[in-house]
């Protein structure tokens, strides 16, 4: 298939989950995933239309970015948005912050700490996805659940972190309808914590759903959610 027809087949199933769910298609923004395609492809995939990318490492995102963003020249309002969806190492934050405008893996204060310290140094404040283990898998990064509304607490002695939303990763299913009630429960959370944390009134938004299991992502709730294979493909070293 090709990049066109897999942006339409993929428009095609979000409209029809939305559908099903009683959701508007608007509320649902797609980051296309480019960490296993060359720079040609993640262009192919901005110049079709897909302005957020995401990325899990530096190291492999560095060449995308100075490609599609670097340039000085280019107002930002042309330029991706991009996303850095892996987990992140905090001697990694300074080549992060200031390049990447969303962090969906927030998971420990000393990240906090050192996003912040960054931010401040450059005059941002950072949109970030706090990272839930909902599904309890030890290979999973992320809060307990029960952690969620202290860490929240803690986060309001890092103003340069702003708490957006919960961010979590299912495990992955051969039939997709099993990962509803981790994305239910990330969505349950959400409100609770909203309901009951005076730190949680920006944390708006739930980051989950990949390209196996988006349609029950955003059923579920989902406002974001992180298309690779499905979208742009894989493209073997």
């Amino acid at each position: 298939m090709s990049m066109q027809e897999r942006i339409r087949s993929v428009e095609e199933r979000i409209a029809a989950a939305c559908e099903r769910s009683g959701r508007q298609r608007e509320d649902v923004h797609i980051i296309a995933v480019t960490k296993y395609v060359s720079l040609d492809t993640a262009r192919e995939a901005y110049n079709s239309g897909l302005s957020n990318l995401g990325e899990n490492r530096w190291q492999d995102a560095q060449e995308k970015w100075h490609a599609l963003s670097g340039g000085e020249q280019a107002p930002d309002e042309e330029k991706p948005v991009w996303h850095f969806i892996g987990s992140l190492q905090t001697n990694k934050v300074k080549d992060v912050i200031g390049k990447f405008t969303y962090i969906h893996s927030l998971d420990r204060l000393s990240l906090a700490e050192a996003i912040h310290k960054r931010a401040a140094q450059l005059g941002l404040i950072v949109p970030c996805f706090i990272q839930v283990n909902v599904s309890g898998e030890e290979s999973k990064h992320g809060l307990q659940p029960e952690e969620l509304p202290a860490f929240l607490d803690k986060l309001a002695d890092y103003p340069g972190v702003k708490p957006i939303g919960l961010m979590t990763m299912a495990p992955y299913e051969a039939e997709p309808e099993e990962t509803r009630p981790v994305f239910r429960a990330l969505r349950q959370l959400r409100d609770e914590v909203k309901a009951s944390s005076p730190h949680a009134e920006h944390l708006i938004h739930l980051s989950m759903g990949m390209s196996n299991d988006f349609e029950v992502a955003i059923e579920e709730g989902a406002t974001w959610i992180r298309l690779g294979t499905t979208l742009v493909g894989k493209e073997e070293e």
